[in-house]
């Protein structure tokens, strides 16, 4: 079973930048890959980036590209997001997940198993 605990949401203007971590507990980190997702008052939750367990494989949903860096240091067991240029648009929860039993980088919500609680990211114009 494994826990995810995400920090680093809150507020700041367009254009600025937050870092958001996840801290992963009770399973070993490195073994499945992991993801962020996204989602705003009235509508669905939508794939922001993802990253394979060692990786070398990333995704990123094509409104985030060249803004966001997603990685990971499975050996403090932490997922991080890197959040550049942002804009009020990228106003949302933001939460990360793991697919413990996939071996491959995937993109859609259903196919994560573990969920963290979420931190909120609210970005004023």
């Amino acid at each position: 079973q494994v826990q995810l605990v995400e920090s680093g949401g809150g507020l700041v203007q367009a254009g600025g930048s937050l870092r958001l971590s996840c801290v992963a507990s009770g399973r070993t980190f490195s073994n499945f890959p992991m993801g962020w997702f996204r989602q705003a008052p009235g509508k669905e939750r939508e794939f922001v980036a993802a990253i394979s367990w060692i990786g070398g494989v990333i995704r990123y949903a094509d409104s985030v590209l060249g803004r966001f860096t997603i990685s990971r240091e499975n050996a403090k067991n932490i997922l991080y997001l890197q959040m550049n240029s942002l804009k009020p648009e990228d106003t949302a929860m933001y939460y990360c997940a793991a697919a413990t039993v996939s071996k491959v980088v995937v993109t859609t919500a259903r196919q994560y198993d573990t969920w963290g609680q979420g931190t909120q990211v609210t970005v004023s114009s």
